[in-house]
């Protein structure tokens, strides 16, 4: 039997899921105070990976002197259970580096007005 989920449901199943492992390791209090580090700590790739939706808003002009061409990307998605837009910098293949104006909202209705007003 295949298990098909939205990419906002699996990464609340893969919070879960490391909480879950982090206080079995090193106690029920410290699982998502660490869980939340390891997200803070990779933040860009989380959300990116997180997206439910993405819409390209144009290029991105870097402040250093790269060779890397990179797009400025909208995105939409569900993350440990919250809805956020945000500004995604991302290379040709598809990696993000980083990620710009990060809103986090209350309802699906307000991240995609947030959304739609990013340009």
């Amino acid at each position: 039997m295949t298990r098909i989920d939205s990419i906002g449901a699996a990464s609340d199943r893969v919070m879960k899921t490391l909480i879950q492992g982090l206080e079995l390791e090193f106690g029920h209090p410290a699982g998502r105070a660490l869980a939340q580090r390891f997200l803070e700590a990779e933040e860009v790739d989380f959300h990116w990976d997180a997206r439910s939706r993405e819409r390209w808003i144009g290029s991105y002009e870097s402040l250093d002197d790269d060779d890397l061409e990179l797009d400025r990307v909208a995105v939409l998605g569900r993350l440990d259970g919250e809805w956020f837009v945000a500004v995604c910098i991302v290379d040709g293949d598809g990696r993000a580096h980083g990620l710009e104006g990060c809103r986090h909202c209350g309802s699906k209705v307000e991240a995609e007005a947030g959304y739609a007003a990013i340009h």
